[in-house]
């Protein structure tokens, strides 16, 4: 693929966006954030621009703000948030603007477990309970994540492996995007991972 178009503008590197963020998680794990307290001081320093040094595509559940579980500040990470973390044309878009104007050089796909969305798909999958109409879009979209599932394990294990399948679903789908692939031709790194909300913890796959 020819990128040679295509200039990068990384800050960090990939290895240290990642980096970054495990040790946010950690030191949220550990009750040792340190986000100061927004001031209208701060908002005024982050008003002229923005660097995110890593894009998180997570799902919107309430319980799981990327910002907290990786003790991140305002202008570091640029965040998509979408039932069931899925890409559609609207993920796609605003995506491909993290990686043309903001150049971020970490692209993180963030499921959590008890995903909501993902029982859902699994319900529809196993006993054909539909939603309605535009949610049973947004299922539609995750159900063939689960071709390779096991579905002969305890109930709670088969959502854990689902939630996970799901993540490594929406990671393909972007590696094999033109998009995607440009921008990992160019150094970018894109990986999944699950959060825990019982335990606050980030699982890296």
């Amino acid at each position: 693929m020819d990128v040679s178009n295509f200039h990068p503008r990384f800050t960090v590197s990939p290895d240290i966006a990642l980096e970054r963020l495990i040790e946010g998680n950690e030191r949220f794990l550990q009750k040792q954030t340190r986000m100061p307290i927004l001031q209208t001081r701060l908002l005024d320093e982050q008003s002229g621009g923005q660097q995110p040094y890593a894009t998180i595509l997570g799902c919107s559940d309430s319980r799981v703000p990327p910002e907290l579980i990786f003790d991140a500040w305002l202008g570091e990470l640029f965040v998509i948030r979408v039932a069931g973390n899925v890409v559609g044309p609207a993920i796609f878009g605003t995506l491909q603007y993290a990686t043309r104007y903001l150049h971020t050089p970490l692209y993180v796909i963030l499921g959590h477990e008890g995903c909501g969305a993902v029982d859902a798909a699994l319900n529809y999958r196993l006993e054909g309970k539909h939603q309605a109409e535009q949610i049973q879009v947004l299922l539609e979209e995750i159900v063939p994540s689960f071709e390779s599932l096991d579905y002969e394990v305890e109930r709670d294990a088969l959502l854990a492996c689902a939630v996970e399948a799901n993540v490594k679903q929406t990671v393909h789908r972007l590696t094999v995007s033109e998009e995607g692939q440009t921008q990992l031709a160019l150094g970018a790194k894109l990986v999944g991972a699950v959060y825990d909300i019982r335990t606050g913890k980030v699982r890296f796959l």
